[in-house]
């Protein structure tokens, strides 16, 4: 192989993302790497700088009130929480009718509303009789997982 063929490889190399060419013939081995050493990459991470302030007590108090709500739902009656991560519908389509309104009594099995995941439609069924209480969520609201749908009550 002469020179003006080594070019030309070197050339062509260097116009296109490959980083290693390699070419061997009954007479000539040639081998072109681009970059840096063969040794993997590198990398390294700061640690994450964390500053300690204390709470105002405005802020303390705004997350006291914050914290009560959920203690009142808590003592209203069941909460019906999220199992997955999604968007949370509560009709089997658009222009549908709800699953279940405030007020509404509904059976063990009966569809309350639907978790979208991942283009799937996950269906959310009431795990005993009920009377709905609160209907935690608006229609297509994210929802994480454990997150309070419904506030029920036993029956």
């Amino acid at each position: 192989m002469d020179i003006k063929d080594l070019k030309m490889l070197i050339k062509m190399v260097t116009e296109t993302d490959i980083t290693e060419f390699e070419l061997e013939n009954a007479e000539d081995k040639v081998v072109i790497k681009r970059g840096c050493s063969s040794a993997a990459p590198q990398f390294q991470m700061q640690a994450p700088v964390y500053q300690y302030a204390p709470a105002a007590p405005a802020a303390a108090a705004a997350a006291a009130p914050a914290a009560a709500p959920a203690a009142a739902e808590k003592e209203q009656g069941d909460v019906v929480t999220s199992p997955i991560v999604g968007t949370f519908y509560r009709s089997p389509a658009p222009d549908a009718a709800p699953y279940v309104e405030v007020g509404q009594i509904v059976e063990k099995g009966q569809v309350l509303c639907i978790v979208e995941a991942m283009k799937l439609m996950n269906e959310i069924e009431a795990e005993f009789k009920c009377k709905i209480v609160k209907i935690s969520k608006e229609n297509a609201q994210p929802v994480e997982y454990g997150d309070a749908l419904f506030v029920v009550e036993k029956l």
